[in-house]
């Protein structure tokens, strides 16, 4: 039986929807037989997303039981980190897990537009007019205050409540 072919994209969404899950099918010592192969099917069905986690070392045998898992059950392989094997299958009865139309990623406008705001874009609110922005009415700039900085260094520093404080009962512990 042919495996389910899925777009990298919708193995990013599928892997990304199962983040939050944990294995619902542990696989032992004695491996794939047809015991864990009806649950994995049952869980498919009824999940449609899964998690299966694996016992063994062997990096090679996993990546073996995986691929047979997705070709007997019809399913695609979405992850494979470590022991954690996700397989995707879709159900027609169930709610998609993963929607049809995936949102785009790539900018809609041409590099030779002009760059529009997201809050003015939705508003359907264009781009102002240059002409617009130039017909407004300007009142001359304000005279920039005078610097006070010349005034502060003149005055003395005095310290703060805590510190005169503190000084005081030095003196007195003397």
């Amino acid at each position: 039986m042919p495996t389910l072919n899925i777009t990298p994209r919708q193995r990013s969404a599928l892997r990304a929807a199962a983040h939050a899950l944990k294995p619902v099918v542990q696989i032992g010592d004695k491996g794939l037989t047809e015991a864990v192969i009806k649950e994995i099917n049952v869980h498919l069905n009824a999940h449609q997303l899964i998690k299966i986690r694996i016992a063994g070392d062997d990096r090679e045998f996993r990546l073996s039981t995986l691929t047979t898992i997705c070709e007997r059950l019809e399913a695609a392989p979405v992850h494979h980190l470590g022991k954690i094997l996700t397989i995707y299958r879709r159900n027609p009865s169930l709610d998609p897990v993963l929607p049809d139309d995936l949102p785009r990623t790539r900018a809609l406008r041409k590099p030779n537009e002009e760059y529009i705001p997201k809050k003015q874009a939705a508003a359907d609110q264009g781009k102002p007019k240059k002409s617009a922005r130039s017909s407004r009415p300007t009142a001359p700039a304000r005279p920039a205050r005078p610097n006070s900085t010349a005034s502060r260094a003149a005055r003395p520093r005095t310290g703060s409540a805590l510190s005169l404080r503190a000084g005081a009962r030095r003196t007195r512990a003397k």
